[in-house]
């Protein structure tokens, strides 16, 4: 079960020691959440989520404890001993102290149905990726919610759009190790140059790509550079503690994170480039066309007329003031 419902859970507990970073309440928390998904459990199972549990929660502060002793008093299936290291057991051993019921969550309200965007029928058609498309992909991708990014994601696999060369495995294994080093720290100035500078990426989307809260941009950036998925899990629990501390998010990020092909990343990150480049020629179109104009204001104002209107012209006389005939 540990490997299952937590991969890697003796490394991290190891990482934590000798890194000084206390992941335990959030790692209690994950275990927990995923033991209480499923209703029926193995024997095996259950012994090492005692096994688990009951070394964590000891160590754990108050609000963790209770956060984690609210869960399992409404799952029917917490095994005995972890109700009694909770103080959930009636005075008869085995016995659970009568709970109300779960209150049952809302069914998730169904995403509106949208007409495809230009940029949408353009991923469909065999057009090669130009810098406007490559920006209306990005700009669609970042302001997509949590679904429509997995389905626009799920269309690049197929897309003729192409792809960003692979990166280079030595430089991709020197990368991953400096991005994790850097999400343990909490780096975030490295982490986000160490990414821009492995994906051959700018600044301005590196940082975009670090700070959208949704973590699916950060997810395509990983695949990109091949990045196993444990490493990933780990990067999203330090780096990211708005998707680490919750469940839902980050298994919801690593199926996607294993569903994800390596060509739709490399379509997306040569998206991502192209964007850059189409900023660029924006930028310096803008600032021809300007000094155009004012060249052309400058040329109108050094031309003169030689006769001014309204002005006749100057009849030369001969020298006894009077005009020869």
């Amino acid at each position: 079960m540990t490997k299952s419902l937590f991969p890697g859970f003796d490394g991290l507990m190891t990482l934590s020691r000798r890194e000084g970073v206390d992941v335990r309440p959030t790692l209690l928390r994950v275990l927990t959440d995923l033991y209480v998904q499923t209703r029926v459990h193995s024997e095996d199972e259950q012994r090492q989520f005692v096994e688990l549990a009951t070394r964590l929660i000891d160590q754990v502060d108050d609000a963790t404890r209770a956060a984690v002793k609210a869960r399992l008093a409404v799952y029917p299936q917490t095994p005995v001993p972890i109700l009694q290291k909770l103080g959930l057991v009636a005075a008869q051993e085995g016995r659970r102290v009568p709970l109300a019921r779960e209150i049952a969550a809302p069914p998730p309200a169904p995403s509106p149905v949208r007409a495809p965007t230009e940029a949408e029928q353009r991923m469909a058609s065999n057009m090669a990726m130009q810098p406007t498309d490559a920006a209306e992909i990005h700009d669609m991708f970042f302001h997509a919610d949590a679904s429509q990014r997995a389905l626009i994601l799920h269309n690049l696999e197929q897309t003729p759009l192409k792809a960003a060369p692979r990166i280079p495995t030595v430089r991709a294994k020197r990368a991953i190790q400096i991005l994790e080093m850097a999400a343990i720290a909490g780096d975030v100035e490295n982490f986000t140059y160490e990414l821009g500078d492995s994906l051959i990426l700018p600044s301005r989307v590196a940082a975009e790509i670090v700070d959208d809260p949704g973590g699916e941009a950060l997810a395509v950036a990983a695949r990109a550079l091949d990045m196993p998925s444990p490493n990933f899990q780990r990067i999203l629990l330090f780096f990211k503690p708005e998707i680490g501390n919750s469940v839902n998010n980050v298994y919801r990020l690593s199926r996607l994170y294993d569903r994800l092909g390596e060509r739709s990343a490399l379509v997306m990150l040569a998206a991502w480039r192209g964007s850059a480049l189409a900023v660029t020629r924006a930028k310096y179109q803008s600032s021809l066309h300007d000094g155009e104009r004012q060249r052309a204001r400058a040329g109108a104002s050094q031309t003169r007329p030689g006769v001014q209107p309204g002005s006749s012209p100057t009849v030369r006389t001969g020298t006894g003031g009077s005009s020869d005939h």
